[in-house]
């Protein structure tokens, strides 16, 4: 005899709860509607979201310019804490400043959220801190998706990831192309940590030194999980009034692969630039991870931005209306070094020299 199926539906004893799903997306509703725009048309529900195109009628000969990311291993951490509504702003932080490093102003927004178990409130904290940051990006939310995995993922474990769109001039496109010898090169701190190098900073804290996440750390000034959940700054409005209101060259996101690595992508293979470690101390926690883990700086400033989240390169005539423009945005920025021709050795390089305060 065949057996009787058990009670409910078929997909929720297969792990995926449909109720669940579309309650979260009604408690999602309120924070997606205030990351809209006006070129925005109608809201959640569709199967595509939808962005109205007439407003690049102004652009003589308009760019579009998209980026796709992730957070990484910090979902990990936010998981841990039971804290979800920071990580959208690591998420944003990842993909809109990527675009701004070529001077686009980003649009539109999506997400992805996959998870083991959809928990409404937990979502709804998740797109909370997406939409929020896409506020403070000056881009719209238009859509998103999220997925539900058992048995792939962990009831309580979820992975995120967003792209965005965005458009800049032709003529105002940033990049190699304008970097000159004699550019400085302007550093802007960065909030912590930001979103890269979670995989060695969990290691060396949690795993090697056993750390909890809710231990005091005094040089801190807070616990380590408080620290590590520090969400990523967010520069995309302060660098767009940078290359509406000086000259700057070139954008620089510091992301995986630390600050030298980053700089080279915007390094025109004649050039070098040669930064000084001592224009600048590190937050206190990439000098912890260093010590605790007996980290190289080599590898340190490989894996970690180090303080530095933007760069930008622009004439020294530039630099102090820089400075004050991105203190408006309460954007910490310093010279940090200059561009120069380089020679056989540095050609196409970024060179750091000297050693920061205290280490």
């Amino acid at each position: 005899m065949t057996a009787a199926p058990e009670p409910g539906n078929a997909y929720a004893r297969a792990g995926v709860d449909i109720e669940a799903a579309d309650k979260a997306i009604e408690l999602m509703k309120v924070w997606v509607d205030k990351a809209r725009r006006p070129e925005m048309i109608g809201g959640l529900g569709g199967f595509a979201g939808l962005f109205d195109a007439s407003a690049l009628t102004r652009y003589q000969r308009p760019l579009l310019a998209t980026s796709t990311d992730g957070v990484g291993t910090k979902v990990a951490i936010a998981q841990a804490m039971d804290v979800h509504d920071t990580i959208g702003f690591d998420l944003v932080g990842m993909v809109v400043d990527d675009l701004v490093v070529c001077g686009a102003e980003p649009l539109f927004m999506t997400d992805y959220i996959a998870t083991g178990r959809v928990v409404p409130e937990r979502i709804a904290a998740i797109v909370k801190g997406i939409a929020e940051a896409c506020v403070a990006a000056g881009c719209a939310l238009v859509g998103g998706e999220t997925a539900e995995h058992p048995g792939l993922l962990d009831p309580d474990e979820y992975d995120v990831a967003g792209a965005a769109t965005g458009v800049v001039e032709a003529d105002r496109l940033l990049g190699p192309g304008r970097v000159r010898p004699g550019d400085v090169v302007l550093a802007m701190a960065s909030s912590g940590l930001h979103s890269n190098g979670y995989s060695l900073v969990r290691h060396v804290l949690l795993e090697q030194a056993g750390w909890a996440l809710d231990r005091d750390v005094p040089e801190l000034g807070r616990t380590l999980g408080e620290e590590l959940l520090e969400p990523t700054r967010i520069y995309t409005r302060a660098c767009l009034a940078l290359a509406e209101r000086t000259e700057v060259h070139a954008l620089c996101h510091v992301t995986g692969g630390g600050l030298a690595g980053n700089l080279e992508r915007v390094l025109p293979v004649e050039l070098t630039a040669t930064l000084d470690r001592s224009s600048w101390t590190p937050a206190p926690v990439f000098d912890l991870v260093r010590r605790v883990g007996e980290v190289s700086q080599p590898d340190l400033e490989m894996t970690l931005n180090c303080g530095v989240g933007m760069v930008a390169l622009l004439p020294p005539g530039e630099v102090d209306a820089a400075v004050a423009l991105l203190a408006e945005h309460d954007v910490a920025a310093w010279p940090a070094g200059q561009v120069a021709v380089a020679g056989s050795d540095t050609a196409g390089r970024a060179v750091l020299t000297g050693q920061h305060p205290g280490w």
